[in-house]
């Protein structure tokens, strides 16, 4: 087997967490709802998409518990962005709080923040797409 590279992430909550979650992840990250398959198990979700990618799936949880996640060591995700100035602008209207990192050696700013589940993101901007 030859890993290619990555393929994506998947949440999996209750139905109103994802609700949520497809709000912060379209209306503050910039993701966009896109095409999702039927899955043959009934599975329901959606998966959001960064250009022509599909790289976020929310997936809901069944009722009984039974496909619920593991603790785990689970951290942040990342997301390549652009646009540091309007994203500020986004974040600090709708009431996101932030931190600000710079990392001068990749000339980056990062911007770390967490979603409505508590997982940590982290948007980051390169000197040449800020």
């Amino acid at each position: 087997m030859a890993t290619r590279g990555f393929g994506h992430v998947n949440l999996r909550a209750n139905a109103d967490t994802i609700e949520h979650l497809r709000r912060f992840y379209v209306d503050i990250v910039g993701l966009r709802e896109g095409p999702r398959p039927v899955f043959r198990s009934g599975s329901r979700g959606y998966w959001l998409y960064a250009s022509e990618r599909d790289v976020l799936h929310l997936t809901v949880a069944r009722a009984d518990g039974s496909n619920a996640q593991p603790p785990g060591v689970f951290n942040h995700l990342a997301f390549d962005c652009s646009d540091l100035g309007a994203t500020r602008a986004r974040l600090d209207a709708a009431g996101v709080v932030y931190e600000v990192d710079v990392v001068d050696e990749l000339h980056q700013t990062q911007l770390f923040l967490t979603d409505p589940a508590g997982i940590g993101i982290e948007l980051t901007f390169t000197l040449r797409q800020a």
